[in-house]
C-alpha cells in the first residue's frame, strides 16, 4: 500500500510498501491492510503507525485530520499538524500532549472572539432602537 501524510504546507510522509496502518478515531483504533474497503474517517488527536515491508514500524503523531482509504492500497491522511518519529514513547508523552494543549488554547480564544462578537453586536442593537432603549423601531 502507499500512504501520504500531509499538512497544509508539507508532505509528512510518502512511503510505498506499508504492509499495515493503525490509526485512531472517535470511536477507538483500527487497522487498515491491503485491499481494505475504500473507507474516510475523522482522526482524533492521535499516533498513526504503519508496517514498512523491511518490518521496521514508523509513527506520526496527527493533530486530528481524515484519513481515506482508496482501491484498497492509497491511503491519505489530510491533518493541520503532523510530527513523525521513531520513539513512540516521545511522540505519545510530548507531542501529543502539545496538540491536546493548543486545541485548549485554540477552544478558549475561540470562546473570547464570540464573546467580543456578541458584546459588539448588542452595542449595534442598542444603537439602532430609539433613544438606545427596548422598544420597536423603525429600522427603515
Amino acid at each position: 500500500m502507499r500512504l501520504r501524510i500531509t499538512t497544509p504546507l508539507a508532505v509528512v510522509v510518502d512511503e510505498d510498501g506499508v504492509l499495515a496502518l493503525r490509526a485512531e478515531d472517535a470511536s477507538g483504533g483500527f487497522g487498515i491492510q491491503p485491499m481494505h474497503a475504500d473507507f474516510l474517517t475523522s482522526l482524533a488527536i492521535s499516533v498513526v503507525s504503519w508496517k514498512s515491508r523491511s518490518g521496521v514500524r514508523h509513527y506520526c503523531a496527527v493533530r486530528r485530520g481524515v484519513l481515506s482509504v482508496t482501491a484498497g492500497r492509497d491511503i491519505v491522511v489530510a491533518t493541520r499538524e503532523a510530527v513523525t518519529g521513531d520513539d513512540l514513547a516521545t511522540l505519545d508523552e510530548t507531542v501529543l500532549a502539545q496538540f491536546r494543549a493548543d486545541v485548549e488554547t485554540e477552544r478558549a480564544e475561540h470562546v473570547d472572539s464570540t464573546r467580543l462578537q456578541l458584546n459588539a453586536i448588542r452595542q449595534i442593537v442598542s444603537h439602532l432602537r430609539p433613544n438606545g432603549i427596548g422598544g420597536s423601531g423603525s429600522f427603515a
